[in-house]
């Protein structure tokens, strides 16, 4: 049985870093993840001595580093003129990562285009190859965040980067479930599977999705259409397309989707994301007493 260990994403409890700290030992996690692209945690404001300092810091909490979330925004890497800076932006990153004694940075790089012949897909694909031959020379891993595609339409770009007839796993997934059933509708366990070969670090996370939205204009490739107001069983629905919620509150099916897991041998970290709510603590805590339970 695959021996799950829970993390917790750092900027989900809403506080400076030393006070999340204590409180990710306090809630009983084993990891953290934490944001490496903005302010003091950025790669170019750490010397080597903060990094080991800061690595010290995290250990005197019993805790690791699961990942560090190195999302650079502005669409990922779907504008060619914008990707030298985040490839070399990314891989100042993954120098982090590594000196932080973790393999895995998370990341979206926009949304795939399910057609391998559209402009967007050549776009990401020379990039993400870029990254995955870096990544691959450290023995670590760019982990795109599942979402904005079907995990068939992912599972074929990511299968495009491999050289050689093997599976770099320089670009390999964040398993997500919430994004799957929030923007694509996809099963968050046949995800499992379909992704087998790529999966390094995962987000606990739940939602639900409220009507379908091209992931294209959820992701900010594409602009929604005007004339169209959306429809769900033929009536017309208002609020957002989805939202996310407290886990067990939404549809991910999370006893397929842990065997799933459990099914592919996978033994990495459970990471709890939690971006909405009044009570960020109480939030987290009830998330890892939810996982204990089904672990």
């Amino acid at each position: 049985m695959a021996d799950f260990k829970i993390g917790v994403l750092l900027d989900g409890f809403r506080t400076d870093l030393r006070s999340a700290l204590a409180l990710a030992e306090k809630v009983g996690v084993q990891g953290i993840q934490v944001y490496a692209t903005r302010g003091d945690m950025a790669p170019e404001n750490l010397s080597a001595r903060q990094r080991r300092e800061l690595l010290d810091l995290v250990k005197s909490h019993g805790l690791v580093i699961s990942a560090l979330c190195g999302d650079l925004g502005g669409g990922g890497f779907t504008k060619p003129e914008n990707n030298p800076n985040k490839i070399e932006r990314s891989k100042l990153i993954l120098d982090l990562a590594k000196d932080l004694e973790t393999d895995v940075v998370t990341t979206h790089i926009g949304a795939v285009p399910p057609d391998p012949t559209h402009p967007r897909f050549r776009v990401m694909q020379e990039a993400c190859g870029t990254l995955a031959e870096y990544a691959d020379s450290l023995k670590a891993h760019f982990a795109i965040e599942t979402g904005p595609e079907t995990a068939a339409v992912l599972k074929g770009f990511l299968d495009s980067l491999s050289s050689g007839g093997g599976c770099s796993r320089g670009v390999a997934v964040n398993l997500d479930p919430a994004n799957l059933v929030m923007v694509t509708g996809d099963d968050p366990a046949a995800a499992v599977l379909t992704l087998r070969d790529y999966i390094v670090h995962t987000h606990a996370k739940d939602g639900r999705q409220n009507y379908y939205v091209d992931p294209d204009v959820v992701y900010g490739m594409a602009e929604a259409p005007k004339a169209k107001t959306p429809k769900k069983d033929d009536h017309i629905v208002t609020g957002p397309s989805f939202e996310e919620l407290p886990l067990g509150q939404g549809q991910v099916d999370w006893t397929a989707y842990l065997n799933a897991l459990r099914g592919i041998g996978y033994n990495g970290f459970l990471t709890i994301e939690r971006e909405v709510g009044e009570n960020p603590y109480g939030d987290i805590a009830n998330a890892v007493g939810f996982l204990r339970e089904r672990i």
